[in-house]
């Protein structure tokens, strides 16, 4: 005789219980980085397609595209950021290689500074050069003082090349940083191999230490030309009237003419060379393994 035997519910194995798939955890930080800021850079590129006539028209791109200010800023733009990241290159090339192979009393005390000097604000240095070299600065001053002149004769603050000199002072540990990193990793044995062969400075320096150099200065001027590129504050602190670069034309475009499509145009091409820069700094970065 056959009888019904009622039996419970076995559990399931602990394993087998659905779990969240792993891009789910993923949708809270996208959702957050949309709204932050890829909503925004949209707004952005919405509106250099939107005349102040209405509609949609990629008529602000023509009218930029063909005058002479954009055309200017471009190329004021391009030649102080190539300027600003060659004079980087050797300059923290330069002292790089004294913090790290020329012994001196506080030389471990320099390099922790160049860590500090990375989260000053640019328009900091840009006042600490006006103070020096600005109409009424210290230069200036003693200048007057000496010679009983009305004025002095250092006024180059205000035009390219004192934006050029700012620039490189501030940009320069952003090069200097990975290249002691780099030193760091060289055998001393190989320099006193070297040396020991007959080597002077200069050829050690060619043939060793810069062939290991060459990755992280790739990486820092990579990294100072994109910043060079998008940097506002040194220029508008500096005073430099005749120098416009394209963040200072979106500035003049938005705030000084009311041309908001102009400045949104402006903005989606600065953007596009920044984005297209940094693709080529991760692409080196990587390479050096920074």
């Amino acid at each position: 005789m056959a009888s019904a035997v009622a039996t419970a519910p076995v559990p399931a194995p602990a394993g087998s219980r659905r779990r969240i798939p792993p891009w789910a955890w993923a949708l809270p930080p996208v959702a957050v980085l949309g709204l932050v800021f890829l909503y925004p850079l949209a707004l952005v590129v919405q509106q250099s397609f939107r005349p102040d006539t209405g509609g949609t028209s990629a008529q602000a791109y023509g009218d930029v595209f063909a005058s002479t200010a954009f055309r200017e800023a471009l190329g004021t733009t391009v030649w102080l950021a190539v300027g600003s990241t060659a004079g980087c290159l050797v300059l923290g090339f330069a002292l790089a290689l004294v913090i790290a192979f020329v012994p001196f009393p506080g030389g471990k005390a320099v390099a922790r500074f160049i860590d500090v000097f990375l989260s000053f604000p640019s328009f900091l240095i840009t006042l600490a050069l006006l103070f020096l070299y600005g109409s009424v600065g210290i230069a200036n001053g003693l200048w007057t003082d000496a010679t009983g002149t009305a004025e002095g004769p250092f006024r180059f603050l205000t035009t390219p090349w004192g934006v050029l000199l700012a620039e490189i002072t501030y940009f320069t540990p952003f090069v200097m940083r990975p290249l002691l990193a780099a030193f760091s990793n060289i055998e001393t044995a190989q320099l006193e191999v070297a040396s020991s062969l007959g080597a002077r400075p200069a050829r050690i320096v060619r043939q060793v230490i810069l062939p290991e150099a060459l990755p992280a200065l790739a990486a820092g001027g990579s990294l100072v030309l994109v910043l060079c590129l998008n940097e506002f504050g040194i220029v508008l602190f500096t005073g430099a009237k005749g120098v416009t670069t394209l963040p200072m034309l979106v500035y003049s475009k938005a705030i000084l003419e009311s041309d908001y499509p102009g400045a949104c145009v402006v903005a989606v091409v600065n953007v596009l060379i920044s984005v297209g820069l940094y693709g080529l700094y991760r692409v080196v970065s990587r390479r050096a393994g920074a």
